[in-house]
């Protein structure tokens, strides 16, 4: 008998794409039980300015997992404080967003969402609003009671994986030590293992420096922390490689010998994985007690409501959700 898989999916900042991309998902028939958290009206009125058809559907999580017919969307209602109009951000809606994935995070750690799929937020206005908000990874890492979690961007043939994220460049050497490398390779080989199905991640670790340091002529970090840590960590059996300078280890060549990349900060990375695959990628938080996937791109305020957005990503984060959670379950489903 298939299992039907809940997912839930935190509809983000209220004036931007998210409920529009939700409605759009609606559109088609998924593979999983997708439930909307946001507010009934907001999805009618925007249903209405995108000339979509949307019968809204009450979950009761007490009942069995249904898949909804095109046209229908299961919903949690999260009421918003106020009313919104499309392309204007109101710091007065940020508790509503907070709201929202406080649901999901709770639901999800009560184990009745199978996984967290999340439109994009407003950064800016929820910290307008007076709120100490950094994304949604620090969200529910913090309400997980998790230490260490590590953010990965992934297309069907292209993973990249991040030592730090947000951060100044500046500070991005001090922020990156021993410890923090071991458990962030740790976090990647078992998040792989158990919800990718890789029996053996291949993980290629990129270089701080230009050329990786030149042998310490363009910097030590490679010397005195990024290798002892690639070292020892070979050492406990992991498939680690590297430090590799990071403007070869991307050469088409050298990706097919790897599952994953990880670079040392945001910009090494991502704007290889987002040229290679812009709309189709999807964000994935590795480490958390949890599944939770996320698009590629932001609010995109001067869409909202237009019909212009495309829900590329958020479906492709939502097909990786259900995935990784068949993957999760399947242990004995584990391959190379």
């Amino acid at each position: 008998m298939t299992v039907i898989r809940r997912i839930a999916l935190t509809t983000g900042e209220p004036a931007g794409i998210g409920p529009d991309l939700a409605i759009q998902l609606a559109q088609t028939r998924q593979q999983a039980q997708l439930i909307a958290l946001a507010d009934v009206e907001l999805l009618e009125q925007r249903s209405r300015q995108l000339n979509l058809p949307l019968k809204l559907l009450e979950t009761d999580l007490e009942q069995p997992a249904a898949i909804a017919e095109p046209g229908c969307l299961y919903y949690l209602p999260v009421e918003l404080k106020h009313q919104v109009n499309a392309g204007e951000l109101n710091p007065a809606n940020s508790s509503y967003v907070l709201a929202m994935l406080q649901l999901a995070l709770d639901k999800s750690l009560s184990g009745e969402f199978d996984a967290i799929v999340t439109a994009p937020v407003h950064k800016g206005v929820i910290n307008d609003a007076g709120y100490s908000f950094s994304g949604h990874t620090e969200f529910f890492a913090d309400g997980a009671g998790v230490p260490k979690v590590v953010m990965m961007l992934a297309t069907e043939d292209l993973r990249v994986a991040l030592a730090t994220t947000h951060l100044p460049l500046r500070a991005v050497s001090d922020a990156i030590s021993r410890d923090s490398l071991q458990q962030i390779l740790h976090i990647i080989n078992q998040s792989l293992q158990c919800q990718f199905g890789l029996r053996k991640p291949r993980i290629a670790v990129c270089g701080l420096n230009p050329h990786a340091g030149e042998a310490g002529h363009l910097g030590r970090e490679e010397i005195e922390t990024i290798q002892p840590v690639i070292d020892a960590s070979l050492a406990e059996g992991l498939a680690v490689s590297g430090a590799w300078p990071a403007d070869t280890i991307f050469n088409q060549d050298r990706l097919k010998d790897y599952d994953v990349v990880l670079a040392m900060f945001h910009d090494q990375g991502l704007p290889v994985l987002k040229h290679h695959g812009f709309g189709r990628a999807v964000n994935v938080t590795l480490g958390l007690p949890f599944i939770r996937t996320s698009v590629d791109h932001g609010t995109a305020l001067d869409m909202a409501a237009t019909g212009k957005a495309s829900a590329s990503s958020l479906q492709a984060a939502v097909d990786m959700a259900l995935f990784m959670a068949d993957s999760q379950q399947s242990s004995g489903n584990q391959h190379e």
